[in-house]
């Protein structure tokens, strides 16, 4: 009799979503597994701003622990929370196909200023708008776009960021579409902010076990999307190349349209006023270093200057 697969997932609404899809897919080739609910550290504390706690794997900690004690045998993860550098023992087993990459704005009252005039226009009309995110990089490219606005910290599950919104004072709030839409959460009240470049792996959810267990690789690559795998790979070795995190504003999108593959990536200083940007395209089968290769265009063209900073705490 085949071995009960342990599936390790947080307790959110979402990452419950997310482990419960990998299950399906795994009961579809034939494959029995069960839920196993592990507490993360991003769960506990939901005061302090990701930026501040060393985020890097903050997610994904505790599972990994779980994995490499035997307690699970794979893990589930939204790919934008995985640190670029896996611990030793534990390797990718499975990238689903991707969702949404995007990001929007979850908006109270009137906001068609942020949908069609450009920042000079918004900057010179209107009261600045007050939005909520904690996240370092979706704060940069708001303002760099909008300079006079003000960026507060929000932090919690989707639900939670849900009702922190409609009990403030705030104007809007940054969700990943994705993590709204899988749990159908998304509000009317919400825009794609198109202008807005996604986190590595945004949109991706990835599975990971242990090196030396073959019988739950082998189950998980049954369900491997191949295009989201290569494009989310390319979109980590630009954020790994720059020595970057979720405490860094690094964005990137790798995009494959007729056996090419499309990649935008940008780097931005704290308060956004500095940005240093790359586009390349390439085909498929020479795409396997576009991920570094863009990040050091990108560094020799002004974004090394904004990395530095950044690390020197300016």
């Amino acid at each position: 009799m085949n071995k009960v697969i342990r599936i390790g997932t947080r307790e959110s609404q979402l990452a419950v979503w997310q482990a419960t899809q990998v299950q399906n897919l795994l009961a579809q080739h034939g494959f029995a597994a069960e839920l196993v609910y592990i507490k993360s550290e991003g769960d506990i504390d939901l005061k302090t701003p990701l930026y501040e706690m060393g985020v890097q794997g903050i997610f994904t900690r505790s599972l990994d622990i779980a994995l490499l004690t035997d307690r699970i045998d794979i893990a589930v993860h939204s790919m934008k929370d995985v640190p670029t550098q896996l611990p030793k023992g534990i390797i990718t087993a499975a990238v689903l196909k991707r969702a949404s990459y995007k990001d929007l704005l979850v908006y109270k009252g009137e906001l068609p200023a942020v949908t069609t005039a450009p920042a000079e226009a918004l900057a010179k009309e209107g009261s600045p708008l007050t939005i909520a995110t904690s996240s370092i990089r979706r704060k940069a490219q708001w303002l760099n776009r909008y300079p006079h606005h003000t960026i507060d910290n929000l932090r919690g599950n989707v639900n939670t960021r849900l009702k922190k919104l409609a009990e403030s004072p705030w104007n809007g709030a940054i969700f990943a579409a994705a993590g709204l839409e899988r749990i159908g959460l998304r509000p009317e009240q919400s825009i794609e902010l198109d202008w807005m470049l996604p986190a590595p792996a945004q949109g991706a959810i990835v599975v990971a076990c242990r090196e030396n267990d073959k019988y739950a690789f082998e189950a998980c690559q049954l369900f491997n999307d191949e295009h989201t795998a290569l494009c989310t790979a390319i979109e980590r070795d630009f954020l790994r190349a720059l020595l970057g995190g979720c405490s860094t504003p690094i964005s990137a999108l790798a995009n494959i349209v007729n056996g090419q593959v499309h990649f935008k990536g940008n780097i931005l200083s704290l308060d956004g006023k500095e940005k240093a940007t790359i586009e390349k395209t390439i085909a498929i089968n020479n795409s396997n270093n576009l991920g570094s290769t863009a990040a050091k265009e990108l560094l020799a063209n002004g974004g090394q200057v904004i990395a530095d900073q950044i690390r020197n705490g300016k």
